[in-house]
């Protein structure tokens, strides 16, 4: 799991956001974010979700994802540590403003453009690559605000020109996940990623988005086709789909890391959305 930063917007503030993630993560959060993420495991193993994709993780694991892609790792609950910490992470995050078109336009800049678009599916970077990318990102934390921008440059200059990338959403996945250019089906969406564990009334809901509840929900259906808790409902299920392929994880213990309070209405929302129970879903897949 990544640390989720304010917004980089403040023109005082740095660009580039880099810092040190330290936790024993015992709540998963799967979520999103509108900006570029690099992460490099230091510490600990586990389950690395991306999008529709499923790995193992372990220290030296190293991966880049674009905005809007749903990710979290899971920790091993069994691994013995030598403190309470079970994951720990370098962690680097970035906008679409840091570099700007002009100069992503650039010849010199080609091989960063190349591998901002590689990351639209996440990338996996390995090899020798791994090796020149984690040490230029790990001198980071410590870098003086120019230097660290620097570093960033070359780094963005080393992924994109390496050919050892594994991308990790499928094809179909990039083609099929959630878009839309109406702003408040975008920030209910927004909403429910980030709090899909929460209590959630149709009040919260409507006042998000500056609108009576029965004209939400008329304009929700009429929009995304569900209702407003039928699509939370689908959110939370989609989740608890990737939970389950990680057999360490009890189907209790899916249910509540997915957001429902309690197992029987898990069961009953994920037949109605998949087809069939949680038990059948994890033998199958």
């Amino acid at each position: 799991m990544s640390q989720v930063p304010e917004k980089i917007t403040n023109p005082h503030q740095p660009s580039i956001k880099v810092g040190i993630f330290q936790d024993n993560l015992e709540a998963i959060n799967w979520h999103y974010h509108d900006y570029y993420e690099i992460s490099f495991i230091t510490e600990g193993t586990g389950k690395r979700f991306v999008a529709d994709s499923l790995d193992e993780f372990y220290p030296g694991d190293l991966v880049f994802v674009a905005p809007n892609i749903p990710h979290t790792w899971v920790v091993d609950k069994e691994q013995v540590t030598t403190n309470a910490r079970k994951l720990e992470m370098v962690y680097l995050q970035f906008t679409d403003a840091t570099l700007g078109k002009e100069m992503l336009a650039l010849s010199e800049f080609s091989n960063a453009a190349k591998a901002l678009t590689l990351s639209e599916r996440g990338l996996r970077i390995v090899g020798d690559t791994l090796n020149e990318a984690s040490n230029i990102l790990l001198q980071m934390p410590y870098a003086n605000s120019f230097n660290r921008y620097i570093l960033f440059l070359e780094l963005l200059d080393v992924i994109g020109k390496s050919t050892a990338l594994i991308p990790l959403a499928s094809k179909e996945y990039k083609n099929k996940r959630f878009n839309t250019e109406n702003k408040r089906i975008l920030t209910i969406h927004e909403y429910f990623m980030k709090h899909y564990r929460d209590e959630i009334d149709l009040a919260q809901i409507a006042s998000l988005v500056n609108m009576a509840e029965g004209s939400l929900c008329r304009f929700f259906k009429m929009q995304v086709g569900l209702t407003i808790f039928e699509y939370l409902n689908k959110i939370k299920v989609d989740f608890a789909c990737k939970l389950l392929m990680n057999k360490e994880l009890s189907i209790t213990d899916v249910a509540f890391d997915s957001g429902f309070n309690n197992l029987s209405h898990f069961n009953k929302q994920f037949k109605i959305i998949t087809g069939v129970t949680p038990m059948v879903y994890r033998k199958r897949y």
